[in-house]
Parts: structure tokens; sequence; C-alpha cells
């Protein structure tokens, strides 16, 4: 296991590579990690905090999402829809965020 920044540049570089199968599949028009990855406060035992953006947010693209990053990533995965975000969490997401 590497450094944090290794990490975190390993999990963005598997999420870029995976773009265009997360539009195709799950219609993703955007996605990043924030949270404790984004900052370089994670663990070894952090979830990955994702945010993403569909273009059809229905339950099944949602799940089917999650359990796609889960198993690509190797690591819990805590997935946020944008447009759902609460007002009150959405400026702390947002400045955090680092998009793939």
């Amino acid at each position: 296991m590497g450094t944090i920044d290794s990490q975190k540049q390993d999990i963005l570089q598997a999420i870029s590579a995976m773009r265009e199968e997360l539009e195709e599949r799950y219609t993703v028009r955007r996605i990043g990690v924030f949270g404790s990855f984004a900052r370089g406060t994670a663990d070894r035992v952090s979830d990955v905090d994702i945010v993403v953006e569909l273009g059809e947010p229905t339950f099944d693209h949602y799940m089917d999402l999650k359990f796609h990053l889960e198993d690509a990533l190797n690591r819990p995965v805590d997935l946020v829809i944008a447009d759902t975000v609460k007002p009150r969490l959405k400026p702390v997401i947002d400045r955090e965020t680092i998009y793939a």
C-alpha cells in the first residue's frame, strides 16, 4: 500500500480509466472524489467518498455503479448523487471534490 497521495492518484486514475464505461452503463456525466482521500487524511480502512452526476439517476444505476466502483477500487464506496446533496453539505463537497 502506497502513501495517501499515491492512493488518491491511483483512485482517480482508476476512475478516469473507467469513464467511458461509466458513462455508457450508468449515465455518469461527472464523477469525483471528496472527503478523506481528497483531503489526504484517509487511512487504510477509509472508504472512498464519491460524488456523481447521473443523466438518469435511477435506483438501479446508483446501486450498480456503487458496486462497480467498490469492486474496481477494492474499497467501500460512499456514493453521493450531486443533485441530492443536502444544502448544508454542498459547499463542503464542492470545495473538496477532485473530478476524474
